[in-house]
C-alpha cells in the first residue's frame, strides 16, 4: 500500500476525510506514509508490518467480581479472540499494545497469566506492551512494560504525548463519537485525529470498556457493526 503525501501541517491527505460507504478499513495517509484504520479497533502499519491496539483491560470482570460486583465474564475470550483474528488476517511482525493490557492486579488471575504467556505463540509474532496507567504495579513474565518510544514515523505512547515530526499514536482516552441529538443519540467508539497535535487516538480494544466523547474538535472515524465511517470535524459539529 503506497503512501499519499499530505500538505505540510494538514490532516491525512491534506484535507478532511472523505465521506463514503462504510468499509472494514479506512486509509490514513500521513506525510508520505500510509496506515490503515481497522473497524476491529486497531491500526495497521503496512510498511513496518506492525499491528497496534490499545486498552484491552483484560481481567476487568474478575476485578469487579473481587470487589463484590457480580459482573458476568467470558474469561476475556471475546477480546483475545478478536486480537487473534486480527493477527491471523494481517500476519504482523509484531503486535504492540499501547497500554492498559490488564485492568488491575485483582483481575490478573492465574488463568489470565497463562493466557498471556501463550499469547505470542498464538499470535505468531512477538507481543510488546507500552506501559499504561492501569499496568502499574503489574508484572507479566516475558512481557516487560516499555516506555513511550519512536517506531519509524510513529511516537507510541499510552496517553497523549505529541512529539515534533512524528505521528503520536496513543490510547488511554477511550474515544467515542456522539451521534444524533437528545434522546435519539448514539455513542460509538471511534478513532480521533487532532491535526494541530498530529495525534491519532485509538478506540479501546477491550470488549468490556467504556468510552468518553473526544474532548476537542477532531476528525473522527466511527466504528459500528464491523464497519468504519469517516466523520470529519465539520460534520461532527453540524450533528451536535
Amino acid at each position: 500500500m503506497g503512501g499519499v503525501s499530505p500538505a505540510a501541517g494538514g490532516g491525512p491527505g491534506g484535507s478532511q476525510p472523505a465521506e463514503g460507504e462504510p468499509t472494514a478499513q479506512a486509509p490514513f495517509p500521513w506525510r508520505g506514509h500510509s496506515f490503515e484504520l481497522l473497524a476491529a479497533r486497531a491500526l495497521w502499519d503496512p510498511d513496518q508490518e506492525v499491528l497496534l491496539v490499545a486498552d484491552l483491560h483484560l481481567g476487568k470482570a474478575e476485578s469487579f467480581q473481587a470487589r463484590g460486583i457480580p459482573l458476568p465474564s467470558d474469561g476475556d475470550a471475546e477480546t483475545l479472540n478478536a486480537l487473534l483474528q486480527l493477527a491471523h488476517r494481517w500476519r504482523p511482525r509484531q503486535v504492540i499494545v499501547l497500554g492498559d493490557l490488564v485492568h488491575d492486579r485483582l483481575g490478573l488471575t492465574e488463568s489470565l497469566r497463562q493466557k498471556l504467556a501463550a499469547l505470542p505463540a498464538l499470535l505468531g509474532c512477538p507481543l510488546r506492551l507500552i506501559g499504561g496507567n492501569h499496568d502499574r504495579g503489574q508484572w507479566h513474565e516475558g512481557l516487560p512494560q516499555e516506555p513511550a518510544q519512536a517506531l519509524g514515523p510513529l511516537w507510541l505512547s499510552h496517553g497523549p504525548d505529541p512529539r515534533a515530526g512524528l505521528l503520536n499514536v496513543c490510547g488511554h482516552l477511550h474515544p467515542v463519537a456522539q451521534l444524533g441529538r437528545k434522546a435519539d443519540r448514539l455513542r460509538l467508539p471511534c478513532f480521533a485525529f487532532d491535526p494541530q497535535r498530529q495525534q491519532l487516538v485509538l478506540p479501546s480494544f477491550g470488549a468490556l470498556t467504556g468510552g468518553h466523547p473526544y474532548p476537542q474538535p477532531a476528525d473522527l472515524w466511527v466504528v459500528a457493526e464491523g464497519a468504519i465511517v469517516p466523520w470529519p470535524a465539520e460534520r461532527a459539529r453540524a450533528a451536535a
